[in-house]
């Protein structure tokens, strides 16, 4: 992935609620020569870094898990925060024109190493964990032992449990830091406010926030 500076995100611990709200990734690997590519949702497990764990199951049928039986290195890819950007959101173009559009975005790349496993205990406890997060927000959330025991273990024994280990993470947010002060805040204020485009505004409007006082104030 191409990082400038400018975009190249740090924080470990704004990724790692970006990918909490953000668990479909695509999970890229090589078979037989040629890339492939799935789309699964993973739960982070411990720390997002080098030595933390991403979880995550799968379809018996899908052949995504025997990419998993060589113990190969993957590429987990976190994205969103995605809105279109237009030139009319910036101020600046009534000055010079000299503007172009652009995407505003962020991405979290994750390489490690996958594995799988047929362990039914293994398999639960993925199932739980990734359900008990993703049904965190509700108010009244699903649990695992709401269905019939016998109906789950048929169920399990249809699932891969997959697994990558962290070896390296990279992060990218593009959220309008190459412009002019000015300009950012046209951006977060022409995103805010349609739900498609809301989440990029309040990246946006974040960076702002981190701009040490005087280039908040003087435009830079």
């Amino acid at each position: 992935m191409y990082v400038p500076e400018v975009f190249r995100e740090t924080d470990n611990a704004r990724l790692s609620a970006f990918v909490a709200q953000h668990p479909l990734a695509t999970l890229v690997g090589v078979e037989n020569g040629k890339p492939v590519a799935d789309h699964l949702p993973f739960l982070c497990i411990d720390s997002l870094a080098p030595g933390g764990i991403l979880i995550a199951h799968t379809s018996m049928a899908n052949p995504t898990w025997r990419l998993a039986e060589q113990n190969p290195e993957v590429l987990v890819v976190f994205s969103g925060a995605s809105a279109y950007v237009s030139p009319s959101l910036y101020p600046s173009k009534q000055q010079t024109h000299e503007v172009v559009p652009t995407y505003n975005y962020v991405s979290v790349h994750v390489r490690g190493r996958l594995s799988h496993s047929h362990d039914e205990a293994i398999k639960r406890q993925y199932v739980e964990r990734l359900t008990a997060a993703m049904e965190a927000g509700r108010t009244m959330p699903w649990a695992v032992s709401d269905a019939p025991a016998p109906y789950i273990d048929k169920m399990l024994k249809g699932l891969v449990a997959l697994s990558v280990q962290i070896n390296s993470v990279e992060a990218k947010t593009k959220a309008s830091q190459n412009r002019l002060r000015q300009d950012q805040a046209g951006v977060a204020h022409g995103l805010a406010g349609d739900p498609a485009t809301q989440e990029a505004s309040e990246w946006v409007a974040a960076h702002i926030a981190a701009l040490p006082p005087r280039e908040r104030d003087d435009g830079r």
